[in-house]
């Protein structure tokens, strides 16, 4: 019976996203409709509007809105232009250089709001034109700018970690977000060593001489905003608040430093609140319905059924990896990475667990596959994000893209088998 209940949940699902429905309405459907397969309709439709607003009632889920207002502050701010004045001083000089800019400064810009949405669109709206002036070709730098901004999705702090830390049940949030600082910063290095081959190639132009006096005018210029990620990091590992405290103590800190630079007035902030409270309800309303999903597949026994036919095809920890990796950057292409933490997580986090996978490292796995997925065709909202900002059409992308993904997906292969990368942080502090 479980097998029959994957087919119909699966086809469902997948009919509904082909027929244009937005992904939280599929998702709900198909639950619904999966567990009308086994429940009466009255009880069944009862069931999954109370799993959905049980999912909502938890003190932790308080930091998404609370963080991505943050990252609407910043990106209004005026704190996105002094990272890459700062990100200048550190790289600008290199071959190629306004690249690594552009990726060191969507690696501190991402770990400040967390999110990659408002990275690329920050960071990018700003680089894209800058690149163009200095001859670099437009399809490249819109490449650069798109897959590194996913990497603020891994060093914290994270809203997808706090989501990972829900859907699996209590894993500390201090330890998901110690445990992604080094694959993040990883991933970042690895996108710069990509992008240092292409400036070899292309012979890109090496940006201008900083003095002494100007570098340490723009360290000053940026550390208010560099003392965010200690504040909140550090308040969080050192017992003084929790991740839904710090959220809120970013919110204080951005809106006071937003007002100092001058780039935000009062009469602006009805707007930014309005679009927080619309992203926040898309986001909510997606872990609403997904976490009903996932009970409704509890429900069915339908981890249990992918546990044993994962352990079927292989008991090797090494394959099974493998093959979990293969199947979530698949789910990554077609699905936001919202439901796709909250579906899998219950899915595969018994399955390494069993094999003797800390829950922490898996996070961030699970999270470094499906940052792939934001870059790719057909639902990538960064790439389309991307790609708008740069007024590039897709397609023209593509390309440049392919050795960006191939550096991501190496560095995913590393997290994987070498559990200290991700691991040696939190241990280091006690977690």
């Amino acid at each position: 019976m479980e097998y029959f209940e994957i087919i119909v949940l699966v086809v469902t699902f997948v009919a509904l996203l082909a027929l244009g429905v937005p992904i939280a309405y599929s998702i709900g459907i198909s639950g619904s409709i999966t567990l009308l397969l086994s429940v009466m309709p009255g009880p069944a439709f009862t069931t999954f509007a109370q799993r959905m607003a049980t999912a909502l009632d938890s003190f932790a889920l308080l930091a998404i809105p609370f963080f991505i207002l943050a990252g609407q502050l910043m990106n209004q701010g005026g704190i996105a232009i002094r990272l890459i004045d700062f990100a200048k001083v550190l790289v600008g000089r290199l071959p190629g250089g306004l690249a690594f800019v552009n990726i060191i400064a969507n690696m501190l810009f991402g770990a400040i709001s967390g999110s990659a949405a408002a990275s690329a669109s920050a960071i990018g709206s700003i680089m894209t034109p800058k690149m163009n002036e200095e001859g670099y070709d437009t399809a490249y730098s819109t490449a650069v700018n798109i897959t590194s901004a996913t990497t603020g999705l891994v060093i914290p702090p994270s809203n997808i970690l706090i989501v990972y830390s829900l859907a699996s049940g209590g894993v500390s949030i201090a330890a998901l977000f110690l445990a992604g600082y080094i694959p993040g910063i990883l991933t970042g290095l690895i996108l710069m060593g990509v992008a240092g081959v292409f400036a070899h190639r292309k012979k890109y132009p090496v940006g201008e001489v900083v003095s002494l006096k100007t570098g340490i005018i723009k360290f000053l210029d940026a550390t208010p905003s560099l003392l965010l990620l200690v504040i909140v990091i550090g308040g969080i590992i050192a017992g003084y608040f929790t991740a839904t405290e710090a959220s809120a103590i970013a919110v204080l800190y951005t809106l006071i430093l937003s007002f100092i630079y001058k780039q935000i007035k009062f009469n602006q902030l009805p707007a930014i609140l309005l679009r927080t409270v619309g992203t926040t309800a898309i986001v909510l309303f997606l872990v609403g319905t997904s976490m009903g999903l996932s009970w409704v597949m509890s429900y069915a026994n339908i981890p249990q059924s992918v546990s044993e036919g994962l352990l079927s095809l292989s008991s090797n920890p090494f394959t099974i990896l493998l093959i979990i990796n293969f199947i979530l950057l698949f789910v990554g292409i077609f699905m936001d990475m919202t439901p796709a933490v909250l579906i899998f997580t219950p899915i595969f986090l018994p399955v390494v667990v069993g094999m003797g996978m800390d829950p922490v490292h898996f996070g961030i796995i699970m999270v470094m596959n499906l940052s792939v997925g934001l870059c790719t065709p057909p639902v990538g909202s960064v790439l389309f994000i991307g790609c708008s900002v740069s007024k590039i059409r897709i397609e023209k992308v593509i390309k440049p893209l392919l050795p960006f993904f191939a550096a991501m997906i190496v560095v995913l292969l590393l997290v994987t088998y070498f559990p200290k990368i991700s691991l040696w942080l939190p241990g280091l502090f006690g977690f």
